[in-house]
């Protein structure tokens, strides 16, 4: 057996300016469900994303560095109702374009797929989109 056929991805790692923001955008916005935090010192928070997959918002120290990514560095994650996760987005006043930059539109790929890109509360970039099984 190849070496990379026995890895897999456990978390992705996110820095958070404010924590407790973070925190509710990604449990109300998002939908993801708190898990345990092994740290349990308040300057992490985990969230399952299922299969066994996390993320891992970490409250950076003071002073906060701007992230530098764009677009193209994206978190993805797949909805079954595109239309009932735009219309969560706008109840919340959260901004999402298409991947052009267009506020307000959604992507449509040419496999048919549609898809949406929207920031967090530190910047990040996340896209939604409807390729769910």
């Amino acid at each position: 057996m190849s070496e990379f056929a026995q890895l897999k991805v456990n978390h992705v790692a996110i820095y958070a300016k404010d924590l407790k923001e973070t925190n509710q955008f990604y449990e109300e916005v998002i939908g993801l469900p708190k898990i345990e935090d092994p740290f349990k010192d308040h300057l992490h928070t985990w969230f399952g994303m299922g299969y066994g997959l996390s993320i891992h918002v970490i409250e950076r120290e003071v002073p906060w560095k701007e992230q530098n990514i764009d677009r193209t560095n994206h978190l993805c994650f797949c909805v079954k109702d595109m239309d009932a996760f735009i219309n969560k987005l706008k109840d919340k006043n959260v901004p999402f374009g298409n991947s052009k930059g267009l506020n307000g539109k959604v992507n449509l790929r040419p496999d048919g797929i549609h898809q949406i890109f929207f920031q967090d509360p530190n910047g990040y970039w996340l896209e939604i989109n409807d390729d769910f099984e």
